[in-house]
């Protein structure tokens, strides 16, 4: 124990100390505006006095005083729209005393456990992480914290919602201790007064960057944010070390609580992550792009890890979790938590609006095989079709004509020939080059670059009919919650290249050939995304057949794949 307190105390000690730092930086550039107005003050006391007089100093004098005039001007401006800048809040879904009072007890115990101060607020971030936010800048005007006034100045507290919903109760306890512990170094006043300067240089840094401020203020706002961004540099080094000295004591002070179970909820942490991860990107996604966005992501994140714990050998026991109480039983209202915070992942990821519309609808689980996958494939091998007729392509003898999986396995196996290229159009300028474009010389090159292309024109005209209500979403908005960087703040994966796109596109084809004429079924894997069912089972085999086919030029393995699944290629399929 007396190891902890002193940990502890080194740990504040440190903060301390480079938060004084910071402040002498501070107190620097305070004492560098009103050094002219000091000499100024000296010469004008010399005048007075008869001591300093006559000539050039009358001269100096006045230069001087004129100078100082201005500095003092200039740096009264300048910390005055420091003081008052906005700084950044993090976008996260506000959780009220009403809606979770049992959460709000356990971060209360947990702060009189520690004697630290109880968290002002709660609130939800769609992400694997945890912290303590200040909100309590003036510019972000009178608190509606659902505490006391004497907890106002405390910081809130941000919590991932996948960890509500795979962590059992006593696992969140564990995880949010030293997450909580910081509320006690962050109350003492010089480690507040620094963090309260920092993030007020960074809030005027980024002014310059807003929108429409006119010439004349963009230029002022140009000049203040070039000082603040000086004055970041010279009390960077010191604004982290704190940093570092704050979460170092938290830690010592966190580990008389729960200090066995800390380390196996850090795995459920990482377990948490990996899952939240796949979901995101193999599952959400796609739906996304589609404009329609999973209503319950966190209860999908359960899904998901008990999918990844039962694959995972390495992972086994942690499904015997779920017959604990999960840390959403905290919640009043799991549902519409979920919701919300589902709606906001679509935002942080992917950039979607801010509200429901008929482009952007919630899907529910047990919908999303039909409304999603289903409408993807059709939709992905309507467009493949579309562009082999824009470049020409007539099925060879025996194909029938139609959109059949045949007519691209010809195409496809035939590799690069005469076809001639896509039709030119307006948009085609507007459109920017495709990453990962195929060059002439591979198999169905011009096919991929033609998807590429009708893609890019897609995603081009919705951002310009998107563009709009994202401007009046966003006007909606408190502008300190996403600030001027655009949508998505977090966006999940690169572009996908030209020939992603061609296998994508073939892979959809495939499966509503086999949905039409082989009686499968959509479905959906918690880990990997949409997924084709035959027979009631996943065939996840399909993949390296098609890459064979789109890379390769040999349609062989696709061939005797859809043999096997009784897919008749030379059937016309229904599309969108």
């Amino acid at each position: 124990m007396s190891g902890t307190v002193v940990g502890e105390e080194a740990g504040a000690l440190a903060a301390r100390s480079r938060a004084l730092a910071v402040l002498r930086v501070r107190s620097r550039a305070l004492a560098l505006v009103l050094l002219p107005a000091a000499v100024a003050v000296v010469l004008l006391v010399g005048e007075v006095t008869g001591r300093i007089g006559g000539g050039l100093w009358d001269v100096a004098r006045w230069a001087v005083t004129s100078a100082a005039v201005v500095v003092l001007l200039a740096g009264a401006a300048v910390a005055a729209v420091i003081a008052r800048a906005r700084p950044a809040v993090s976008p996260t879904v506000p959780l009220a005393l009403a809606a979770a009072p049992d959460l709000y007890r356990l971060v209360e115990e947990l702060a009189d456990r520690m004697d630290v101060p109880a968290p002002s607020a709660i609130a939800l971030t769609p992400d694997c992480d945890s912290w303590l936010e200040d909100r309590t800048h003036r510019a972000h005007g009178p608190r509606r914290s659902p505490r006391t006034s004497t907890r106002d100045g405390a910081p809130v507290l941000v919590i991932g919602s996948p960890f509500l919903w795979w962590m059992r109760v006593a696992e969140l306890r564990a995880v949010l201790a030293p997450v909580v512990a910081g509320t006690g170094p962050s109350a003492h006043p010089d480690i507040a007064a620094a963090r309260r300067f920092v993030r007020g240089l960074d809030a005027a840094a980024g002014l310059a960057a807003r929108p429409g401020p006119g010439p004349l203020r963009g230029l002022a706002y140009g000049a203040v944010g070039g000082v603040a961004r000086v004055l970041l540099r010279s009390c960077r080094g010191h604004a982290a070390e704190m940093e570092r000295g704050v979460a170092a004591a938290a830690s010592e002070r966190a580990q008389s609580v729960d200090y066995g179970l800390r380390i196996v909820a850090q795995e459920q942490v990482g377990l948490a992550y990996a899952g939240w991860d796949r979901l995101l990107t193999r599952v959400a996604l796609p739906a996304w792009r589609m404009g329609r966005w999973p209503s319950r992501l966190d209860a999908g994140v359960v899904s998901a890890l008990t999918e990844l714990s039962r694959r995972d050998r390495l992972a086994e026991g942690f499904a015997s979790r779920l017959g604990e109480r999960p840390a959403c039983d905290l919640l009043e209202e799991p549902g519409a938590v979920d919701e919300a915070a589902s709606l906001l992942a679509a935002r942080l990821f992917h950039g979607g609006p801010a509200a429901v519309g008929p482009d952007w609808s919630p899907v529910d689980w047990q919908h999303y095989p039909e409304e999603v996958v289903d409408r993807k494939w059709r939709t992905e091998a309507a467009r493949l079709h579309r562009v082999l007729d824009a470049m020409g392509v007539r099925p060879s003898a025996g194909v029938p004509a139609g959109p059949t999986l045949a007519r691209v396995m010809e195409h496809l196996a035939d590799g690069p020939g005469a076809a001639p290229g896509l039709p030119a159009d307006d948009d085609d300028a507007k459109v920017p080059p495709v990453p990962g474009a195929p060059g002439t010389d591979g198999p169905g090159a011009a096919l991929a670059a033609g998807i590429s292309a009708d893609v890019a024109r897609e995603e081009a005209a919705r951002e310009r009919s998107a563009a709009p209500h994202r401007a009046a979403d966003r006007a909606g908005d408190d502008t300190d919650l996403w600030g001027t960087d655009p949508l998505p703040l977090v966006p999940l994966q690169p572009p996908r290249t030209a020939r992603e796109l061609l296998a994508d596109h073939v892979t959809a084809m495939v499966c509503c050939a086999a949905v039409d004429t082989a009686g499968a079924a959509p479905g959906m894997d918690w880990l990997d995304g949409p997924a084709l069912l035959i027979n009631g089972e996943r065939r996840a085999d399909l993949g390296a057949r098609v890459l064979s086919l789109v890379e390769d030029g040999d349609p062989e393995p696709l061939r005797t794949w859809l043999a096997t699944a009784g897919v008749r290629p030379e059937k016309p399929v229904r599309l969108v």
